[in-house]
């Protein structure tokens, strides 16, 4: 189970009122995820290098145009509010669009105020994983994330039956493919790189919490009662054709 999926759970399990509230606590967490996240995309920028999901969109429309990476993050982001809040209500869907506002401004800002210079691309690479996991993993404990394409996998995988990790996997490889044709060989590597440390940073650091737990927990138990009681209709209509 990806660590969005677990979001998905905690966020669809009937949470009382005191768990969905913003506190002073959440409010710090959910800054100081947009910072790492803002930090891990200006070590991006500095070595030409994208990451998966809608901020690697914006940072290949940021090299392609006269727009900021900030400016086109917002952007893009807007068709995903209204999946979000079908699919995983008005809390979830406030806190994201509060965070994705929030990383578009500080990401401009450290762009202005931070030169970095020359940067190794394998070094930014790995420290851009590893910020970016970290701060969306914060992100996720406290019921938000940065919206895009997560929120539409899970659209189509609910709508259509398309499995939301082969939605995700087909688009990075696309992407992936974009970045062959517009950046030299080093970019795209550093940019696989970037992919592959922020992939492993969420599976190790976003565990599943206690509530996540109890709901798969109830999950499974009613998938294995059913189906006992599908194996079971199954063998006494079995029994009645024999008879």
């Amino acid at each position: 189970m990806t660590a969005f999926q677990r979001l998905i759970l905690r966020a669809n399990s009937g949470c009382s009122w005191a768990a969905n509230a913003i506190t002073l606590r959440s409010l710090i967490t959910l800054f100081e995820g947009c910072l790492l996240v803002a930090l891990g995309v200006r070590l991006l920028q500095a070595g030409g290098l994208l990451v998966s999901g809608t901020a690697g969109i914006s940072l290949l429309g940021a090299d392609l145009t006269s727009l900021s990476f900030g400016s086109l993050f917002f952007l893009i982001n807007l068709p995903f509010y209204w999946l979000a809040w079908k699919q995983l209500g008005l809390n979830f869907t406030l806190r994201t669009l509060g965070c994705v506002t929030l990383l578009s401004v500080l990401s401009d800002l450290l762009a202005s105020s931070l030169p970095l210079g020359n940067v190794s691309l394998p070094v930014a690479a790995i420290a851009a994983g590893l910020l970016i996991g970290l701060g969306v993993t914060l992100l996720f404990r406290e019921n938000a994330s940065l919206g895009g394409l997560n929120i539409l996998s899970l659209h189509l995988e609910r709508r259509y039956g398309i499995h939301a990790g082969r939605t995700t996997f087909s688009f990075d490889l696309l992407l992936i493919a974009l970045a062959a044709l517009v950046y030299p060989w080093p970019q795209v590597v550093g940019s696989t790189l970037a992919f592959a440390t922020l992939s492993f940073v969420l599976g190790r650091y976003h565990r599943r919490t206690p509530q996540t737990t109890k709901i798969v927990s109830q999950t499974d138990t009613t998938q294995n009662d059913a189906t006992q009681s599908t194996a079971s209709a199954y063998d006494k209509a079995n029994v009645q054709t024999v008879l």
